[in-house]
């Protein structure tokens, strides 16, 4: 059935869709998200998926701890004293994004879930840029994790060719011991992508409540009734309710279980006559710095999201200001303005700028709402009751993301981010020696 409907939308609107003109595109992302990671339309899809699951989340590093223990028989540089809390730590996440994946597939369906049943109803400019957002969103799994992955496999490869001769080996050794490198090196690539694919995916997602929040704020310079306008934002606030509510459970948890990673690591650094250098605690500092980026994915994204959704109220205030201010109170009702007073007011409109000074600060993602002009030409439309009541809405009832109650803006994100990026900077000092 989900595969029907997602066929229904591949060729709905292909003329005239920036989103669904390439299929290919959307039946490849649906390709690598299903049959890689996760599928639970049938039991046979699930039992596979859950197979491949459990073997590279769980089987592989237990094996490899057992297989290749080396602790009497290797030389200090390969005994690896901290394999264990490496091998956790990647499991643990790999357990939380492998569930919260299920759960959202068996829940929602890929279409419903992606909003790909409700992009169709948007503008033309907003199914392009998701177009372009869901092209990008491998490549930027690749950006945060093929570094870490090229460090990983060499710290693996010097490690099986330099204890060739310590390493216990099964059959012929050279055989053994590119099975095993291999198997570990895949276990690596499957825990740490798949974290990365849920993170870009929530960024996925809150990019086109972006858009949609850019879309919006052209309104207040038309002539509109707050009726509309109110409908409109409570539709952007109930979106922005519905991913909040879908991955609130796993930004918590994400936070929670980086934090207590960190900390664990730390701890076993530093505690007294700790055995550490860049070859045997090296892991940590790389699995560290994982962590923490697929963290600040999802916390940037979300922070993003509130700070665009937060300008919409300061937008409207602006808005009602500068309609109040501009109005013609002065002159009676059955009265028409000067020449000289009308061009005063729309000057007076046309200097108000809803940008900062400091336009460098924040880069180019602020343009949609704050260098735009108002030119509140229909001040006699709505009236001042109608604003007010409308700005008093928006105040008291600022839309964002938020976690069980608090909402994630830049505030949260300079200190949580600033005390995980402390953690991170300690340990590799600890580590490596940076």
């Amino acid at each position: 059935m989900e595969e029907e409907r997602e066929k229904v939308l591949l060729t709905m609107n292909k003329d005239n869709s920036g989103l669904y003109q390439d299929g290919a595109e959307l039946r490849k992302f649906r390709a690598y998200l299903r049959w890689v990671y996760v599928d639970q339309s049938n039991p046979c899809k699930a039992g596979l998926s859950w197979s491949l699951f459990i073997t590279l989340a769980y089987v592989v590093p237990i094996l490899s701890h057992f297989l290749l223990d080396c602790s009497t028989t290797c030389d200090a540089d390969h005994t690896r004293p901290y394999h264990v809390p490496v091998q956790i730590s990647l499991s643990a996440f790999a357990t939380l994004s492998f569930v919260s994946l299920s759960k959202w597939d068996r829940r929602y369906g890929f279409s419903r879930f992606l909003f790909l049943d409700k992009v169709s109803e948007e503008s033309l400019k907003i199914q392009r840029g998701y177009a372009q957002q869901m092209k990008r969103t491998m490549k930027l799994i690749l950006l945060w994790g093929l570094p870490c992955f090229i460090a990983e496999c060499a710290y693996k490869i010097w490690w099986y060719i330099s204890g060739s001769s310590q390493i216990p080996y099964y059959g012929e050794i050279y055989v053994s011991s590119i099975i095993l490198c291999t198997l570990e090196l895949c276990s690596w690539l499957y825990r740490t992508s798949i974290f990365f694919l849920v993170c870009v995916l929530f960024r996925l997602i809150g990019y086109l409540q972006i858009q949609r929040l850019d879309e919006f704020a052209p309104v207040f310079q038309r002539e509109t009734e707050v009726g509309s306008i109110l409908l409109e934002h409570l539709r952007l606030r109930r979106n922005l309710r519905v991913i909040s509510h879908r991955f609130r459970a796993f930004i918590l948890s994400s936070l929670l279980l980086v934090t207590a990673s960190q900390l664990i690591f730390l701890l076993m650094v530093i505690k007294p006559h700790a055995d550490v250098d860049i070859l045997k605690s090296g892991e940590l500092g790389l699995v560290s710095i994982t962590l923490v980026s697929g963290l600040y994915i999802l916390l940037r994204s979300a922070t993003k999201i509130t700070h665009k959704a937060q300008s919409i109220t300061g937008l409207a205030a602006k808005w009602h200001i500068c309609a109040t201010i501009n109005s013609f109170d002065n002159i009676d009702g059955g009265e028409t303005p000067t020449t000289a007073e009308a061009t005063s007011t729309q000057a007076m409109a046309a200097s108000i700028s809803w940008g900062s000074s400091d336009e460098d600060e924040f880069g180019d993602e602020e343009d949609e709402l704050n260098n735009t002009k108002l030119l509140p030409i229909h001040t006699h439309t709505i009236s001042f009751n109608k604003r007010q009541a409308l700005v008093t809405y928006m105040e008291n009832n600022r839309a964002g993301i938020t976690v069980y109650g608090f909402m994630l803006d830049r505030s949260w994100l300079h200190s949580i981010f600033g005390i995980q990026l402390a953690l991170c900077l300690w340990l590799l000092n600890k580590t490596v020696g940076i």
